[in-house]
């Protein structure tokens, strides 16, 4: 679908470019929702729960430091079994994302089990004290023609699950579409660092991320775009990854020419210029 080009979208206070800095709290459902087999596995469910004991802790004090608003994509099931959460960030200002329930693949699932991620973790956030979510990320970013098509039906105002563009846009799919705020692997920490006992994964050096970080902000902040950087807690939590998101968060508010923005707040200041663009 067309898109404007970067020179088009204008952000706030004649900033030059916009920045979204997201979490997903998968914590123990990012687990359970692999492999049933991680339900006796309790040093890996323990690394899940770090995210929410030490991680979101953290990271929260660091963005209460500078002032911006994040936004956090919370599976039904960590709200089920970590309430205070989801109260803990809505009293900071963050917004609250829906990720599914127990962090299921929906193209490994029947139409049924999506159905059923997309019910339980509304409904769960619910109960935990969460406004009903703007917006939608799909359990490790792939998305179904049926997962899509909830997320539709459901009233979401934004997707941030797709790779189609590198700057806000509409995904489209069998004549429906979708504001979409893309992600991408490369601004994402878990290729860096993230590890399971059944697949692996990468230790790469803690200060990989601010080089490779700093070079997409560089980027975009050139072309006028927003960036939208995904984190978990239980990565991006620990010791010196830490260490290296205070680095990098320190020198973009340094600069002076960022719009932090939690994902709904660019939904709202976007869809307008696309409109007028389509028009």
């Amino acid at each position: 679908m067309t898109t404007p080009n970067a020179a088009t979208l204008k952000w706030p206070n004649t900033k030059s470019t916009a920045v979204s800095l997201t979490f997903d709290v998968d914590a123990e459902a990012g687990y359970l929702g692999e492999s049933a087999a991680y339900a006796r596995r309790l040093t890996s469910l323990s690394e899940g729960r770090f995210g929410v004991v030490r991680g979101v802790p953290r990271i929260v004090e660091l963005l209460r430091r500078h002032r911006i608003h994040a936004t956090f994509f919370v599976p039904g099931y960590t709200a089920e079994q970590h309430p205070q959460l989801i109260e803990s960030l809505l009293k900071d200002g963050h917004e609250i994302g829906h990720h599914g329930h127990m962090h299921l693949r929906s193209d490994k699932v029947s139409v049924e089990a999506q159905a059923d991620e997309m019910c339980l973790g509304l409904a769960a956030l619910k109960k935990a004290g969460a406004p009903k979510p703007a917006g939608y990320r799909s359990s490790s970013w792939e998305l179904t023609p049926e997962t899509f098509d909830l997320v539709l039906d459901n009233g979401f105002a934004y997707d941030s699950s797709c790779m189609g563009d590198d700057r806000p846009y509409h995904e489209s799919w069998n004549g429906r579409s979708i504001l979409e705020l893309p992600v991408h692997w490369s601004l994402d920490d878990y290729p860096m660092f993230g590890w399971t006992i059944d697949n692996g994964g990468n230790f790469t050096a803690p200060r990989t991320l601010v080089d490779t970080w700093l070079a997409e902000y560089e980027s975009a902040r050139r072309d006028g775009r927003h960036t939208t950087f995904t984190m978990h807690p239980e990565v991006i939590g620990r010791g010196a990854r830490f260490d290296q998101l205070e680095r990098f968060v320190e020198r973009l508010v340094a600069d002076g020419d960022v719009w932090f923005a939690r994902l709904d707040e660019v939904a709202k200041h976007v869809t307008p210029q696309l409109e007028r663009v389509a028009a």
